[in-house]
C-alpha cells in the first residue's frame, strides 16, 4: 500500500512531540514545559464548546458588531452603546454592579447543557470561570460579594457544570482571565501596565490556584495577557504547578504573555492557521460576539452550511474549532444556537470519521474565486474579524466600490481613507489614495480593545452637481477588517460621504449608493487523512464525477461515499483522481452541507 512518506514523517514528529514527557514531573522552566508536549486527546478531539456566561448575559446586548461580554468596560470607562442600552431599560442610575441581583440563572440546567454538548460531538468544554469584569461563577472567597454563589444564582456554576460535563464522558476546561478591569490592587488598562506585581501576588496566583486546584480541569484557557509578559504573568510557575497537579491529561492555551511561546494555538474570528508543530483551535461564536448579544441581526450568525463548512476546513487545515454559545441571564441557550449545535452533531454523526483523529493530508483543501455583488448605501464597514457576507473568508478578502459622485460646492475637496489594511482611491479617474499595503496586527484575544487603521488622505478640485466616476479598492490581509471614506471641503465639514452624494450609475434617475464587489477564495473540498485512508469532504456536492487533485492512491483502492453503502467507480488521469459519483441516487444521499469521500488504500 502506498503512503505519502511526508506525512507520516510529520504525524509521527508530531504525536512524538505530543506525548513525550507526559508522565514526568514538570519544572517550573520554559524547557521543561516544551518537553512535555501536549496530550494526545486534545489534537484528536477537534471540536470543543466554549461558554461565555456571566452578569453581561443580563442585558445580553452591545453594538451589532461587538463583544457583550466586554460590558463593563463601558461602564467603566464612562459609556458605550451598550451602557446606553442599559440604562435606558433599567433606570439612569442604574450600575453595572445592580446585575448581580438579576443574574438568577433560573431555568440553568448543567445536565441539559452537558447532553446537548455531547449531542454536538465536542469532545470538551470551556466555560468563563471569570471574565474580565472579574466576576466568578463560583464562590472563590478572593472576590467577596462578586461571585455567583454569594450573590445571584447563589450557586456554583464551575462546579455543577464540571460534574455534570464529566459525567457525559467529557473534557472539562475552564477560561480564566488573568487581569480584572474591576479590581483596586489594579485596575486593567487604567493603572501603568508594569505595576501589575501586587495584584498578581495577591489576587490572581491565589485565586488562580484556588479554581484550579479545586475543580482540576484539563484545559486552562486564559486571557487578557497581551500587555504585559510571561515573567509577570508567572507563566512558568503555573503551568508547571497545574499539569502537576492535574496531568497527563491536562492542556493550556498560548495567551500567558510575551515570552510565553507555548500552549496551544487560538486564532480568533479568522481563516484559522496552517501548522504542525503543536495543535490549535480557532475561537468564534456562532454569531458575531462569544457573550449573547440580542442586538444582532440574524445575518452575523453561522448558518448549518456555513458551520459545518468552516469547522471542515480547519480541520484540513490541521486544527480544530472551540465554538461558543452565549446563554441568557437566566441560564438558556438560545434555541437558534441550539439547533446549529444540533445539526453540527448530526452530520459528525455520519463524518466523523473524518473528523476526529485525523490529520492534515498533503493538501489541505481545494479552493476557487468567489464573488458577490451589491449595492452599498455608504463606504463605513468596521467588520471586526468577519466579512463583508458569510460566503466571503474572513480573511483574504477584497472589495471594490464604484459609482458617481457628486459634490455640494465648487471647490477643492479632501478625502480621507481609513482602513486595515489597503486601500486606494479613484477620483474622476485620478488615483488620489494609494495606500496598499497590511497594517500590522494586534493579539489573538485583543479584538474589541485596538484597530490597526491608517489614516491616508489627499485632495482633488470639483464643481458643484457634476457627477465624478468614483473607485475605492479595498483588501483585508488578517484579523481585523474596516475601512471608512470621509469627504470635507472649505464649505463641507468632514463626514461620511452620505449615500445621497452617491450614485450606481450616470444616468439621470440613478438611484443612490455604489456598486460593491467582494471578493475572496473560497474551500469547495477539504482533505483529511487517517492511518491509510484519505477523506475528501466535499462541501459543494459534485454532480456525476468528483475530481480530486491528489497523488494517484493504491491501485486496489476503494472509494465510498460516508453514510451510504456501496463503492464508486474511480479512474487517474493527468494528476487527477476522478470518481464517478452518478450511482448515487438522491435518497441515498446522507447529508445536507457537506458529503465525505472515503478512500481505502
Amino acid at each position: 500500500m502506498k503512503k505519502n512518506l511526508f506525512t507520516i514523517i510529520s504525524v509521527l514528529l508530531l504525536s512524538s512531540f505530543m506525548v513525550q514527557g507526559q508522565n514526568q514531573k514538570v519544572e517550573p522552566t520554559w524547557e521543561s514545559i516544551k518537553e512535555r508536549g501536549y496530550p494526545q486527546w486534545f489534537g484528536d478531539a477537534k471540536l470543543g464548546i466554549f461558554i461565555h456566561w456571566g452578569l453581561y448575559s443580563v442585558p445580553s446586548w452591545t453594538k451589532k458588531e461587538g463583544y457583550s461580554e466586554w460590558a463593563y468596560k463601558g461602564w467603566r470607562d464612562g459609556g458605550s452603546q451598550a451602557v446606553n442600552f442599559a440604562k435606558s431599560v433599567y433606570g439612569p442610575d442604574f450600575k453595572y454592579e445592580d446585575f448581580r441581583s438579576l443574574f438568577k440563572a433560573e431555568i440553568f440546567n448543567p445536565q441539559e447543557w452537558a447532553e446537548l454538548f455531547k449531542r454536538s460531538g465536542a469532545k470538551y468544554v470551556i466555560l468563563t470561570s471569570k471574565h474580565h469584569d472579574g466576576y466568578a461563577l463560583w464562590g472563590s472567597k478572593y472576590s467577596p460579594g462578586w461571585n455567583s454563589v454569594e450573590t445571584g444564582p447563589k450557586r456554583d456554576i464551575v462546579g455543577e457544570l464540571t460534574t455534570a460535563v464529566e459525567n457525559e464522558g467529557l473534557k472539562m476546561g475552564l477560561y480564566y482571565s488573568l487581569p480584572e478591569w474591576s479590581n483596586p490592587l489594579h485596575y486593567w488598562e487604567i493603572d501603568p501596565n508594569d505595576s501589575i506585581a501586587r495584584y498578581v501576588d495577591q489576587h490572581m496566583i491565589p485565586q488562580f490556584k484556588e479554581v484550579i486546584g479545586k475543580y482540576k480541569p484539563s484545559v486552562i484557557f486564559t486571557d487578557g495577557e497581551w500587555w504585559n509578559s510571561a515573567e509577570q504573568w508567572h507563566a512558568r510557575e503555573l503551568i508547571a504547578w497545574y499539569y502537576n497537579l492535574v496531568g497527563k491529561d491536562a492542556i493550556v492555551n498560548d495567551r500567558w504573555g510575551s515570552g510565553a511561546d507555548y500552549g496551544f494555538k487560538t486564532p480568533e474570528y479568522s481563516a484559522g492557521i496552517t501548522m504542525t508543530d503543536r495543535p490549535w483551535a480557532e475561537v468564534r461564536g456562532l454569531g458575531r460576539s462569544f457573550g449573547l448579544n440580542r442586538n444582532e441581526p440574524l445575518e452575523n450568525y453561522l448558518t448549518e452550511e456555513d458551520l459545518i463548512h468552516h469547522f471542515a476546513s480547519l480541520v484540513a487545515n490541521g486544527g480544530g474549532l472551540t465554538i461558543n454559545v452565549g446563554p441568557a441571564g437566566d441560564g438558556q441557550i438560545p434555541l437558534l444556537q441550539q439547533e446549529r449545535l444540533v445539526q453540527l452533531g448530526e452530520w459528525l454523526n455520519v463524518n466523523g470519521e473524518a473528523i476526529y483523529g485525523t490529520h492534515a493530508y498533503k493538501k489541505h483543501i481545494e479552493e476557487k474565486p468567489m464573488t458577490i455583488n451589491r449595492i452599498d448605501s455608504t463606504i463605513n464597514f468596521n467588520w471586526v474579524r468577519n466579512s463583508p457576507d458569510p460566503r466571503i473568508r474572513v480573511d483574504n478578502f477584497t472589495g471594490e466600490w464604484t459609482g458617481y459622485i457628486a459634490p455640494n460646492y465648487s471647490e477643492e475637496y479632501t478625502f480621507t481613507a481609513k482602513a486595515d489594511d489597503g486601500v486606494r482611491v479613484w477620483i474622476d479617474n485620478k488615483l488620489i489614495i494609494d495606500q496598499w499595503k497590511k497594517q500590522d496586527q494586534t493579539s489573538d484575544g485583543f479584538v474589541q480593545g485596538a484597530q490597526t487603521t491608517q489614516t491616508h488622505k489627499n485632495s482633488i478640485k470639483l464643481k458643484k452637481g457634476v457627477k465624478y466616476p468614483i473607485k475605492v479598492e479595498y483588501f483585508e490581509d488578517v484579523q481585523n477588517a474596516s475601512i471608512v471614506v470621509n469627504w470635507s471641503s472649505k464649505s463641507q465639514k468632514e463626514e461620511v460621504i452620505p449615500h445621497t452624494a452617491f450614485y450606481t450609475d450616470n444616468t439621470p434617475n440613478a438611484p443612490h449608493g455604489l456598486n460593491a464587489t467582494y471578493g475572496s477564495l473560497k474551500n469547495y473540498i477539504a482533505y483529511t487523512q487517517k492511518e491509510n485512508n484519505i477523506y475528501a469532504i466535499l462541501l459543494e456536492w459534485q454532480d456525476d464525477k468528483c475530481v480530486l487533485n491528489i497523488d494517484k492512491p493504491a491501485d486496489n483502492s476503494i472509494v465510498t461515499l460516508l453514510g451510504r453503502e456501496g463503492n464508486l467507480p474511480w479512474t487517474y488521469q493527468n494528476g487527477q483522481m476522478i470518481i464517478d459519483v452518478s450511482p448515487i441516487k438522491f435518497t441515498e444521499i446522507p447529508c445536507r452541507a457537506a458529503w465525505t469521500l472515503k478512500i481505502a488504500q
